[in-house]
């Protein structure tokens, strides 16, 4: 039987994993009697501080057809860490990726696959049509960040889109040979290519526990996601520069010629005051653009790995 994997990247989910085990264990167990699929479930336990991997340690599969699989980190390293571990530790012929808060749902696998097979696409993938639930605040940040990202960059985003969608073994395997340590997956699904077909549903709040996404943290994921599919940053930055310098040309003519012609020199310390500190807040941030292409490669070149393996279920 073709094999399906499902992998669920946890961080701190103790509160939520029965849960998810008995519904997702369910739609595996009547898509294995109706499709004709075996299931595995990889859940990645990116080093929870609660009793995630007591739990995961003590699960069992839902039924025939299906096994539970999973790797712990030695720390926390990540989300994007945890995906790239769960879909190298996968061994499906199709590869679902979900989260664990059943924010994902997933009932909506079934469709997912049968619509892969009668349509023949290499990848599943599903956006929210709305964000019922969501702090405004959140909402507004992310429809600027997916409009930002656009115009930067030569990559497709899709707003609302969730890591939630179904694979071919084929867009795995291009995804997993991408190694740079700087990842933004959302961005490689793109970047990849294949034929992707979309889903749309409404959103769905966390069954239960905390997000573990602050405002700084999701701040810095898209400051990597911009930077990690885009140049137009430094072009930005290169081409504020060079507004400057024209501006300050015509302020030292106007400045000249105002002298010869009337005698009168510019006074006042203020004017020069606001002058300097805009040029200088302009130098700033341009050093600060340049200075996180540099801390990215930097990362890159010291060649550490993505993150570590404490324990597995396969030993």
């Amino acid at each position: 039987m073709p094999l399906m994997s499902i992998v669920v990247p946890c961080y701190n989910e103790e509160a939520v994993l029965a849960a998810f085990l008995e519904e997702c264990g369910r739609v595996a167990l009547d898509m294995h009697v109706a499709q004709g699929l075996d299931f595995e479930f990889v859940f990645v336990d990116d080093g929870s501080k609660d009793g995630t991997l007591a739990a995961l340690r003590q699960a069992r599969p839902a039924g025939e057809g299906c096994r539970i699989r999973w790797v712990s980190f030695s720390r926390n390293f990540g989300k994007e860490a945890a995906i790239y571990a769960g879909l190298a530790a996968a061994h499906g012929d199709y590869v679902a990726l979900m989260d664990a808060d059943l924010q994902d749902p997933p009932a909506l696998l079934p469709e997912m696959y049968d619509r892969m097979q009668t349509i023949g696409c290499d990848c599943v993938a599903t956006r929210r049509s709305n964000r019922k639930g969501e702090a405004p605040l959140r909402s507004a940040l992310s429809r600027a960040f997916y409009h930002i990202i656009n115009a930067f960059s030569d990559v497709e985003f899709v707003s609302g889109e969730r890591d939630y969608r179904l694979m071919r073994r084929s867009v795995v395997d291009a995804i997993l040979a991408l190694g740079e340590r700087n990842r933004f997956t959302k961005g490689f699904y793109g970047w990849v290519g294949f034929d992707t077909e979309w889903i749309s549903y409404e959103n769905v709040e966390r069954r239960a526990g905390d997000t573990k996404w602050s405002m700084a943290g999701l701040f810095r994921y898209a400051l990597n996601g911009i930077m990690g599919f885009s140049t137009t940053p430094l072009q930005v930055a290169s081409l504020g520069s060079l507004v400057l310098f024209a501006t300050l040309i015509v302020a030292v003519a106007f400045i000249v010629v105002r002298y010869v012609m009337f005698g009168d020199p510019v006074a006042g310390w203020a004017s020069t005051a606001c002058i300097i500190l805009f040029v200088g807040s302009l130098q700033l941030f341009c050093l600060g653009v340049l200075g996180q292409y540099l801390a990215k490669t930097y990362l890159e070149a010291k060649g550490r790995p993505l993150y570590i393996v404490k324990e597995t279920s396969d030993e």
